[in-house]
């Protein structure tokens, strides 16, 4: 059964009222311990149920202390609480501490690779991703990134290169893609390229509707992308607002009118930056951000039965820990031990029919095949 898009439109509108919060800068929390009650999702989802569509949420940089600074810095309901399930992934690459790249392509390919790869097996080889799988299958897809949409996580579920930072090669494999909606940034790489080579033309003619100035509904269109930002979006202190909600519920609109169901990844890419960065006010707002986009997410997955809801990080970023505040136990004062990326073993939160699947330890290139298994029609 398919949902409208005004029933999706006002599900997404309630769940992002009841999200909405004054984002403080406060370095410290000082409060009395609340006795918050949080609306805990209903799910009576049976063991053998199946998903027909996967909504797959990355928080890049987003380990146990991210998420658990919610409790703390979010006011309202933090979405996290109402996942029933929750496993633990195991996040090395062939290096002991991966990167984004590495742990995307864990993710969306289901082999461990050597950092930088985007899409490449260790030795160099193309893996298929989860997007490829999802159109054999007939299904539709979608990317949404904070960052260029040819950053290291979005690229590694439609791209195949030994190198991230080359994001212009990176760039040339969306035109042809299996990718039915994207929104993000990374306009120059497409249109201000060094070859010369105007790759907005090139989606066009593979049958994107491209917009670049802002999110926009093109109810008739095949396929379409949203390009935002030269580089990458703004930071949520800067005034970006809603786009990762917005995009969300623009990007389940059309994903949803195919039969055969889509996949979905959403990430939150800032996360990461304002851990590198050791500014926590960057970080806790562009979590805060992601975690009412899950409230979003949640609502909808509520409503249709049939979505199954991932949401894990890639690694964690800074080495962030909640201290007291000197010797006040009443206070939290958030300290970063390191500008780089931790071997933290990272939570994996589901909901949705196949949830179960995501229980336990487990490496994080099994989230792949996990999630293939699910959308397999031979199980």
């Amino acid at each position: 059964m398919k949902t409208s898009p005004l029933k999706i439109y006002l599900i997404f509108a309630i769940a992002l009222l009841s999200a909405c919060k004054n984002e403080s800068s406060t370095l410290t929390v000082d409060r009395e311990l609340q006795d918050d009650s949080q609306v805990t999702s209903k799910h009576d989802f049976g063991a053998d149920a199946r998903p027909k569509n996967v909504i797959f949420v990355i928080g890049d940089g987003t380990g146990i202390n991210q998420i658990s600074a919610l409790e703390f810095y979010k006011e309202g309901n933090v979405f996290y609480d109402e996942f029933p399930i929750v496993g633990l992934s195991k996040v090395s690459s062939t290096s002991l501490i991966t990167d984004s790249a590495a742990a995307g392509t864990a993710m969306a390919c289901g082999e461990k690779t050597f950092n930088k790869a985007i899409g490449v097996d260790a030795q160099g080889h193309d893996l298929p991703n989860l997007i490829e799988y999802m159109e054999e299958q007939g299904g539709a897809s979608g990317l949404i990134a904070t960052s260029s949409l040819t950053h290291a996580t979005p690229a590694c579920f439609y791209a195949h290169h030994s190198d991230r930072n080359d994001h212009e090669i990176i760039a040339s494999f969306l035109p042809k893609s299996g990718v039915d909606f994207f929104a993000g940034a990374g306009l120059k790489y497409f249109n201000n390229r060094e070859d010369k080579v105007n790759l907005i033309d090139s989606l066009a003619s593979n049958g994107y509707t491209i917009e670049t100035s802002g999110l926009k509904a093109y109810p008739d269109a095949e396929k379409v992308g949203f390009l935002l930002a030269e580089k990458d979006m703004p930071k949520i202190l800067e005034g970006r607002g809603p786009f990762l909600q917005k995009a969300t519920q623009m990007a389940i609109e059309h994903l949803s009118k195919n039969d055969n169901g889509f996949f979905l990844m959403v990430e939150g890419s800032q996360i990461d930056w304002g851990g590198h960065d050791n500014a926590f006010d960057y970080m806790i707002s562009e979590l805060i951000d992601l975690d009412n986009t899950l409230g979003a997410i949640l609502a909808y997955a509520q409503q249709d039965k049939n979505t199954l809801v991932v949401v894990t990080g890639d690694h964690a970023t800074g080495g962030l820990a909640l201290t007291a505040d000197k010797d006040d136990y009443n206070k939290i004062k958030p300290i970063f031990s390191s500008p780089g990326h931790n071997a933290d073993w990272i939570p994996v939160f589901a909901f949705g029919p196949g949830a179960e699947s995501f229980s336990g330890v487990y490496e994080n290139n099994m989230l792949f095949h996990k999630i293939k298994a699910l959308l397999s029609p031979e199980n």
